[in-house]
């Protein structure tokens, strides 16, 4: 294994929409281990780019590499890279009409070949993990929407990913359940996991993030340890934005 290599290396990625550049020209390295908190304001394209690095979109240009291989374009080759990216969605996913416990277990057992004994004792191992481990038997409908994105990341971890990605996981959460999810995140953060975090939550970042991307209008516009870009942004478009979000 290369540990000097990046995990996932971005290198000249562009998105459009129709008429509309979503991205430009997007250089972005994540290092095993690293904690990347990507923030900005609705619209500078962070989500996309999340979407890009698991090609659940497709970027028009430039190429995505996780642990030194591209994304293929699609087939088997794709699913079974796309098993080492974990991603954690801003509204849950999870199957209605599967238990708690089966939510966890499909993928190991379908994709990762595990057998139905090996991937339940995965499956209950990560269910505590993430505080929810009385609840196996239920149905997502029966639990709140904080402990529906803990089983959602009990879910990506049961793939055993090499990377993590989280698309805004509490902007559909009330107040309170957003803390036990972010605790959740900051745990595994402190644990070693490589992710790659979108979201609007300020504390968050300064917390657990060992860099923090500020995306506007498409672009990268900074990128630097929490310490640095919170105290002394160098842009004045990550002031303005700072100055918002920091004054509520």
């Amino acid at each position: 294994m290369d540990t000097d290599r990046p995990l996932v290396k971005i290198r000249g990625v562009r998105k459009s929409f129709g008429a509309a550049r979503v991205l430009t020209d997007i250089d972005l390295e994540v290092r095993r281990g690293e904690v990347v908190v990507i923030i900005g304001p609705s619209g500078s394209g962070k989500s996309t780019l999340c979407r890009c690095i698991n090609r659940l979109e497709t970027a028009d240009e430039g190429t995505v590499e996780i642990d030194g291989t591209a994304l293929p374009e699609e087939g088997k080759e794709l699913a079974r890279l796309r098993a080492e990216v974990g991603m954690v969605f801003q509204s849950f996913n999870l199957f209605a009409h599967k238990t708690v416990r089966e939510n966890v277990m499909l993928g190991p057992i379908r994709v990762r070949g595990l057998s139905r004994g090996d991937a339940r004792d995965r499956a209950d191992k990560l269910l505590t993990r993430v505080g929810v481990a009385e609840h196996g038997d239920k149905f997502p409908a029966q639990l709140s929407g904080g402990q529906q994105q803990r089983v959602a990341i009990a879910r990506a971890l049961a793939m055993e990913p090499a990377v993590l990605l989280f698309d805004e996981p509490t902007s559909a959460l009330d107040p309170e359940m957003i803390h036990e999810v972010l605790d959740v995140m900051t745990g595994l953060a402190a644990d070693g996991m490589t992710m790659i975090v979108v979201t609007h939550e300020m504390g968050f970042a300064r917390k657990a993030a060992d860099r923090v991307v500020f995306m506007s209008e498409g672009r990268i516009a900074e990128s630097a340890d929490p310490e640095t870009f919170f105290a002394s942004p160098r842009t004045a478009r990550a002031r303005d934005f700072l100055s918002r979000v920091l004054s509520h």
